[in-house]
């Protein structure tokens, strides 16, 4: 494997564990319809169940926890797979369209960054729908399992049911991941010209620059986000009944077998249609639910991803920064994360 699937996998991870607690108030709110007196279906009321007996530490955590499992296994491959065609897209690019005397560095011209991104996140499509899928479901069910989930998928709709959703995903990923590292090479830039060449502030420079490639990236491509998040989760109080989770008491004394009959005859919205239902509820305020949220939660992992990423890049001797540039600060980052 290569530097840049390591470095890209294991950064991915860290970002989840990391910002999964802000993620799961983030797809609650996108999920929720408008503010009403009612308790909410799908999420049944503003409390997490509480379990009997005295609170401890696994209590208080689990429900900030949920739907890790999925998202740290196939958003470390997602990550991994991201860099690796990032990296060989832009190569591609640059040596084809944009053909130099000198080999091109990465990054060198923003207008292959943005396709090589794009080009990156549509490769990633494979991996990034059924891993959306079964987080959002995983922190709308919090009693369900991501593997109890994704055996229920399996066995009720087969490989295809974990890709429902795979079409406004893949859109969602290729616009989005264009604007990442668009964004993230545009304000390195901007931060060394601003440097004026000095040295030092190198790890400030990827926290910060990694940051705000996160903010830009959610706040272009956050409406597609509702969606896909809504068209994933449509349904979920009879799928979750039917996983065993813990909306099974809604579906009445038939359990399981009832709730799996009634499954099959729900119909399924795509996402113009899911678009149009936000719309016609709340407005285009809905199409922007939680972004707050998410944008706090994209400058915090993105920061700290890429900064375990340049840094691991580094250490396997594949750091792309000039050597008058160097990330030796980074490396002292260590233990971040």
């Amino acid at each position: 494997m290569s530097a840049d699937f390591w470095a890209g996998y294991i950064s991915g991870a860290i970002g989840i564990i990391i910002g999964n607690p802000l993620d799961i108030l983030k797809v609650r709110l996108q999920a929720s319809p408008p503010p009403s007196p009612l308790p909410s279906p799908v999420l049944g009321g503003a409390a997490l169940p509480t379990p009997a007996g005295s609170p401890t530490l696994q209590t208080h955590l689990r429900p900030w926890l949920t739907g890790t499992a999925a998202p740290v296994l196939g958003y470390g491959a997602l990550n991994a797979l991201l860099f690796v065609s990032y990296n060989r897209s832009e190569s591609w690019l640059n040596t084809h369209l944009f053909p130099t005397t000198t080999p091109a560095a990465t990054g060198s011209n923003l207008y292959t960054t943005f396709l090589a991104g794009a080009l990156g996140g549509l490769a990633t499509w494979v991996v990034s729908t059924p891993t959306e899928l079964i987080k959002c479901r995983a922190q709308l069910s919090p009693s369900s399992s991501s593997w109890a989930i994704t055996q229920h998928i399996l066995r009720r709709e087969g490989l295809r049911g974990v890709y429902f959703g795979g079409g406004v995903t893949a859109v969602r990923d290729s616009v989005g991941y264009g604007f990442y590292f668009w964004s993230y090479e545009l304000t390195s830039r901007w931060m060394r010209d601003a440097a004026g060449g000095a040295a030092g502030g190198e790890a400030a420079r990827v926290l910060l620059c990694g940051g705000l490639a996160g903010v830009v990236t959610w706040a272009s491509i956050f409406p597609l986000d509702v969606i896909k998040t809504r068209v994933q989760t449509q349904n979920l109080g009879v799928d979750a009944a039917a996983a065993g989770g813990e909306l099974a008491p809604l579906v009445g004394a038939q359990g399981r077998a009832g709730a799996e009959a009634r499954d099959t005859k729900l119909p399924r919205l795509g996402a113009w249609d899911v678009a149009r239902k936000t719309y016609a509820q709340g407005g285009i305020r809905s199409f922007f639910r939680g972004l707050a949220v998410c944008s706090v939660r994209a400058f915090i992992v993105n920061a700290v991803q890429w900064a375990v990423y340049e840094w691991i890049m580094l250490q396997l001797g594949q750091g792309r920064r000039t050597p008058q540039d160097p990330l030796s600060e980074v490396g002292s980052m260590g233990t971040v994360g």
